[in-house]
């Protein structure tokens, strides 16, 4: 792999790719550790764009590349890659050293999230500065990005692009760590500057050019540009703070992440989220001005250096200050696309991603490494009131979401002890001490009049500095705060949404409604418990044979059961303290939740010997309510499933002999062939060899009157049941093992084959007459 000095790019590239599929990995990765340190960057430019590929794969999912979303730990390439694309590995030194160059690399358009894409084909461009200033025009469907852009693009299109064969995804994948690896380096919540692993003869960084005057793309709004460093791309020079340098490498790998990967739904929502409300840019105007005020006047030049300083998350700045950098980067999006997770994702266990990022997000304190005041019991943590304002600029990721979060649950599986888990998740977060008493204070702001604020806003201008008095002044937080929490709504909801209090009478409603619904899954996981009780009890040697229980609709096994008995007692703990925290939050006495309780056991009771979900008749048979969806969803309710073709030629059990069933078959095919009528005939007589003759000829009348509880439609219910003889019992390998008992028995008795057939046919027709007539 190694090459001489004079060697040209094109040969270099072509020996790279020659070596590529013949070398071990750790030798690979070893050569091109020496290439990185040995080349210079114009050697090193036309390697790039065919090395990341062939590390996190081709956009289109074809070439897998190192499939680093299938690397776990265990392999022996795991440590190799993860050194290899460190933030101080080989991969990014080559980042560095094209970067200071000032290399362009082209990304294709049409591998964006589908909204970024139809907008820029649109030719509008969008919001996020990531793209100003990148696209070519007229329209060519490519990016120009720098060697670090390139880089972060291609490894967020990685985790979304579909792979040939792909096999599950770990969370403990090298993909992952690897996001996580960036995050911490990029994001430090220490208060450095990550430092940057190459630095050139000139002792700098090259950072991205700045933003063109003219762009040939019209924007949804007014203008945008960076929300950490506004004004650095008008400054002449940024050397002068080594901190300027640094920012826009996590601003990009920020901004990246969050086009890349949140931008999941219509181009109508996407281009709603675009465009300014009237009303919040009054808020916005009003707040400035308000913050203005009460500010002394700022020194000359440093206008261009005041909002990157404000919001550097490095030298020493609060993890608080960085926490309002993350949320103006992603908030909006992540809202919406919290939202459409809520409303679109299965009910079913595999929401626990969504829901875990969720949680992480409303729990900024969790992650600085501050310890809380913990009580007694070290169960629940005090949220500092310093996070109040974090609260109340996030808002509806609390509360609208929790409404969310809250309709999932009424419809889920509760029974199931995933999702009883979530729900336990949720209601411990939200438990916790001092949270609630800020999600009130911060509704309480929204809800604050106008006028109220105007007048607030008035004694703001009556300050001593501008002609008024002392007794006139006060502080403007509360206005500030008031202006947030209102910016903040209308800016993800629209000037003109209709605001559900948390705390309000319609979403008590749905969290009583909740309580019972838990209250029944905890009966249900109890009747349950129960029968798998039974169940194991029940099972012996003979199981297989079905001798204990003759139920071909059963859907358990034994070990299936001993599972859900063990999964049913983690639903009861999990369930049990949900109850107890949903009370807690909301305020419930123990009077109220035992009277819930009680309904439920109640409405439980007297429905238990309906069996059949709530229903209404209709032409076509039964149709379910939505009491019915929920009884049947929490498992309190079901049909009873049973094969309603015809019996003869219903599905092979696993208790049957395959061979004697078709024999069988086709034995009593030719008998009903060939004396049908005389068996109509015989079924017919109202004596009692009719009465016999239906017996045994007509059995399967029986289980179509029994099915008439069941939804069935009319035309099924009136189909007429013909006289026909079934032999299909005889293929069963319990009916074989009970004449194979009686046959051993009555040759102990000195009976013959024949005797001992004679008298087992005699005493079985002597049986089914005897059950006849009781």
């Amino acid at each position: 792999m190694a090459a001489p000095a004079l060697q040209q790019p094109s040969y270099l590239l072509a020996n790279l790719k020659a070596d590529w599929t013949i070398k071990p990995f750790h030798q690979k990765c070893h050569e091109l550790s020496k290439i990185i340190d040995e080349y210079p960057a114009k050697e090193l430019h036309a390697m790039f764009p065919w090395l990341v590929e062939s590390v996190f794969g081709s956009l289109d999912g074809i070439l897998g590349g190192w499939n680093l979303r299938y690397l776990q730990a265990r392999m022996a390439e795991y440590n190799i890659a993860m050194d290899f694309l460190d933030p101080s590995g080989p991969m990014m030194k080559l980042v560095y050293k094209l970067q200071a160059e000032e290399y362009k690399y082209e990304f294709p358009v049409s591998y964006l999230p589908g909204p970024i894409k139809s907008s820029i084909q649109a030719g509008v461009l969008p919001d996020c500065p990531l793209f100003h200033n990148k696209i070519q025009f007229p329209m060519s469907g490519l990016l120009l990005l720098n060697p670090f852009e390139y880089y972060m693009f291609n490894f967020a299109s990685s985790l979304i692009a579909p792979k040939v064969g792909a096999l599950l995804l770990c969370s403990d994948s090298a993909y992952f760590v690897l996001v996580n690896t960036y995050l911490k380096y990029f994001l430090p919540t220490e208060g450095n500057v990550p430092p940057s692993p190459f630095s050139d003869t000139r002792g700098t960084v090259a950072s991205p050019a700045p933003r063109s005057p003219s762009v040939p793309y019209v924007g949804y709004g007014g203008h945008s540009t960076s929300l950490l460093k506004r004004h650095i791309t008008h400054q002449p020079s940024v050397n002068a703070d080594p901190a300027a340098q640094e920012i826009w490498r996590s601003e990009t790998l920020l901004q990246v992440f969050v086009e890349m990967w949140l931008h999941h739904y219509s181009l109508e929502m996407y281009q709603k989220l675009q465009s300014p409300q009237v009303k919040l840019a009054l808020l916005q105007y009003r707040l400035s001005m308000s913050s203005m005020l009460c500010q002394p006047p700022a020194p000359p030049g440093s206008g261009t250096l005041h909002t990157y300083q404000v919001l550097l998350p490095f030298h020493s700045v609060p993890r608080a200050s960085w926490s309002v950098v993350v949320q103006r980067f992603v908030q909006q999006k992540l809202y919406v696309f919290l939202q459409h997770c809520f409303g679109h994702w299965p009910l079913d266990a595999s929401f626990r991603a969504v829901l875990e990022t969720w949680l992480s997000y409303i729990q900024p304190w969790r992650y600085t490494g501050e310890k809380n005041n913990t009580q007694a019991d070290g169960q629940n943590r005090t949220v500092p009131d310093k996070w109040a304002s974090f609260v109340q600029e996030n808002l509806l990721m609390y509360t609208k979401l929790f409404q969310g979060f809250l309709n999932r649950a009424m419809r889920t599986d509760l029974v199931n002890a995933k999702n009883a888990l979530m729900v336990f998740r949720v209601a411990k977060v939200f438990v916790q001490p001092n949270l609630s008493e800020m999600i009130q204070k911060a509704e309480q702001l929204f809800l604050e009049p106008e006028h109220a604020i105007l007048q607030r806003q008035n004694r703001v201008f009556l300050t001593p500095s501008h002609g008024g008095s002392f007794l006139s002044s006060r502080q403007p937080i509360g206005t500030d705060s008031v202006f947030k929490v209102k910016s903040h709504v209308y800016s993800l909801e629209g000037q003109d949404c209709q605001y559900n209090l948390m705390f309000g009478p319609d979403l008590r409603k749905n969290v009583l409604k909740l309580i019972q619904i838990i209250g029944q899954a905890r009966q249900t996981a109890k009747r349950i418990s129960d029968h798998s009780t039974e169940m194991a009890a029940n099972n012996s040697f003979l199981s297989w044979f079905s001798i204990g229980s003759s139920d071909q609709n059963n859907t358990f096994n034994g070990g299936e059961m001993d599972d859900m008995g063990e999964g049913v007692k983690k639903t009861h703990e999990f369930l049990d303290k949900a109850l107890d925290y949903l009370c807690q939050i909301f305020r419930l006495n123990a009077g109220q939740l035992s009277q819930l309780i009680v309904n439920v056991a109640a409405v439980d009771d007297e429905g238990a010997s309906k069996q059949l979900p709530d229903c209404i008749p209709s032409e076509n048979g039964l149709l379910l309510t939505d009491l019915g969806r929920l009884q049947i969803i929490n498992g309190l309710r079901r049909f009873e499933i049973e094969y309603q073709g015809d019996p003869e030629l219903q599905p092979i059990r696993s208790y049957e002999s395959a061979f004697l069933v078709r024999l069988m078959f086709q034995i009593s095919s030719f008998i009903n062939a060939r004396f049908g009528d005389h068996m109509e005939t015989l079924c017919a007589r109202q004596d009692l060899l009719g009465s016999i003759g239906r017996h045994y000829l007509r059995s399967s009348s029986k289980v179509a009157e029994h099915r008439r509880k069941s939804p069935v439609t009319r035309q099924m219910r009136e189909r007429p049941q013909r006289a026909r003889l079934s032999l299909r019992v005889l293929a069963s390998y319990r009916t074989l093992l009970i004449l194979l008992l009686l046959y051993m028995l009555l040759a102990l008795l000195s009976f013959g084959v024949l005797s001992s057939t004679g008298l087992i046919l005699l005493v079985s027709f002597l049986y089914e007459l005897l059950l006849n007539f009781l």
